[in-house]
């Protein structure tokens, strides 16, 4: 049960603690360090398994895929000259490999960790939809339960923290609530998911398999195709969710130990709202493809409802809400799952990142290759899978037979080569449309019960952890600090 808490409660419970963070080159990992190093300086040691050939690798993708970026610069300005100091005394990379027993550590660090960890969080995954299988069961799945067997030889451990998805639901509709996968649960009635089966089935179709290219196409098929028999729409939901059962296994009542668990589900993470750097964003979210695609004047339709609601939440406020549960975890409730979530606390359309990118492109206007400006079109929308895919047909497929027509007739190797790059493209569209489509049609909305718990326990306003989508104003996020910060950090513009 959460009790009252305060920032100054959030604060403390990180000090002199030795947490180690998986997960941390990648955007909600660097914001989770810099933020534990700005708010708590006192924090004993950050271990951060990087994968590395040795310590001086792991050293270096640390301070250039790190702390080199500029979400650190309020820190450096915080320290000064001793900001050097300051991290080579609390950061400590380690040469790992999370698909690895023990992720490849040596007998010695093993055993310093097992003695010194109060804290493990996991936010080391592979978010590609269309994953190669092989490769996503070994990070989203087996890494959890390498990471649990690390876990369970920690005498010291106070919290197990894993960042999942939301999104973990698959194609529901309705509320989803705020509980955690079961082993062998899945999305389509009649099956039952055995994921060492799994495993088996993927060493056999890696055996069967020579060529590297004919490999990694048939380990994405493969992978897409097991996601859908069970019920998800993609590989990386469906492995997100195999390492929920997973957790669940391996951490069950704390594996013996009495460790809480905590389960993170955030929704779609977008740029930083406001601590420490508005904008601040690496990769691209899945709504950002209609950004970068009308940015790069390569966008005229889009796949998505406006009347749907995207389900965004700042990487700043996920990270708020981690830390604030971690902070609050108690042994009695072993495993407590959070949807870090805005559909129901301050919804926000489809609509609103249309018409602010539409603003924001009127206002700022793009400039075309011949150094003329790009005028500012509406996009048009196709509301289900099947009004695009007969959109598709009419304008595209039909031309492109017409094409395939005169290249056989004519002879002509121009017809044909025009034919077979405007043929892939069109695949390749078809595929964004299937890959993409479950998310930008999505009509489920995520119950956030146990972070409504977490908001209410707060003694008063927080303004260093805030917790809550409530505060956020959608069209001034989206227009004056996201789609500025995807057009500065994404497409460097």
């Amino acid at each position: 049960m959460v009790g009252t808490m305060d920032e100054g409660r959030i604060i403390e419970y990180f000090k002199n603690k030795s947490i180690l963070i998986t997960g941390s080159t990648g955007f909600l990992g660097k914001i989770l360090v810099e933020k534990i190093l700005r708010v708590q300086p006192d924090v004993k040691k950050i271990y951060l398994p990087v994968r590395a050939v040795d310590a001086a690798t792991a050293n270096r993708r640390l301070q250039t895929e790190v702390i080199g970026k500029k979400l650190f610069g309020l820190l450096k300005e915080q320290h000064g000259k001793g900001f050097q100091t300051f991290i080579d005394d609390k950061l400590v990379p380690l040469a790992a490999d999370m698909m690895h027993h023990n992720l490849g550590l040596g007998d010695s660090t093993l055993r310093d960790l097992t003695q010194q960890l109060n804290i493990i969080v996991n936010g080391a995954a592979t978010t590609n939809f269309y994953e190669r299988y092989d490769v996503a069961l070994d990070v989203n799945v087996m890494g959890v339960k390498y990471l649990c067997q690390l876990a369970k030889k920690c005498s010291n451990l106070e919290v197990f923290l894993h960042v999942s998805t939301a999104y973990v639901c698959g194609e529901r509709q309705g509320v989803v609530q705020e509980r955690p996968f079961r082993e062998g649960e899945t999305l389509r009635e009649g099956t039952y998911l055995d994921i060492e089966a799994e495993m088996r089935l993927v060493g056999e179709q890696r055996r069967q398999l020579e060529d590297g290219k004919a490999e990694r196409k048939a380990m994405k098929e493969l992978g897409l195709a097991r996601a859908r028999h069970f019920g998800w729409p993609n590989t990386y939901v469906f492995t997100k969710a195999m390492g929920e059962m997973m957790l669940q296994k391996h951490m069950r009542g704390g594996g013996g130990h009495g460790i809480p668990v905590v389960i993170a589900r955030p929704s779609i993470i977008t740029s930083v709202h406001k601590d420490p750097l508005p904008g601040w964003i690496e990769g691209t979210r899945t709504i950002d493809a209609i950004l970068i695609g009308y940015a790069k004047q390569s966008l005229s339709c889009f796949l998505a409802d406006l009347d749907l609601i995207m389900d965004v939440v700042p990487g700043d406020m996920v990270v708020n809400a981690m830390m604030a549960a971690m902070s609050s975890a108690a042994s009695e409730t072993p495993v407590t799952v959070y949807h870090v979530t805005s559909s129901v606390r301050n919804p926000a359309a489809y609509a609103v990142l249309y018409r602010t990118g539409i603003r924001y492109f009127m206002e700022n206007p793009r400039m075309g290759k011949d150094g003329r400006v790009v005028r500012t079109r509406p996009i048009h929308f196709f509301r289900s899978i099947a009004s695009f895919r007969a959109f598709m047909a009419v304008a595209y497929a039909l031309p492109l037979q017409l094409l395939r027509l005169l290249s056989l007739l004519c002879f002509g190797l121009l017809f044909a080569r025009r034919y077979a790059e405007l043929s892939r493209k069109y695949a390749f569209v078809m595929h964004l449309a299937d890959l993409y489509g479950p998310f930008s049609l999505f009509k489920a909305c995520f119950d956030d019960l146990s972070m409504d718990k977490l908001r209410s326990s707060m003694a008063a306003p927080p303004t260093i952890f805030n917790l809550d989508p409530k505060t956020i104003d959608w069209d001034d996020y989206f227009y004056r600090i996201h789609i500025p910060g995807v057009m500065k950090y994404v497409l460097n513009k």
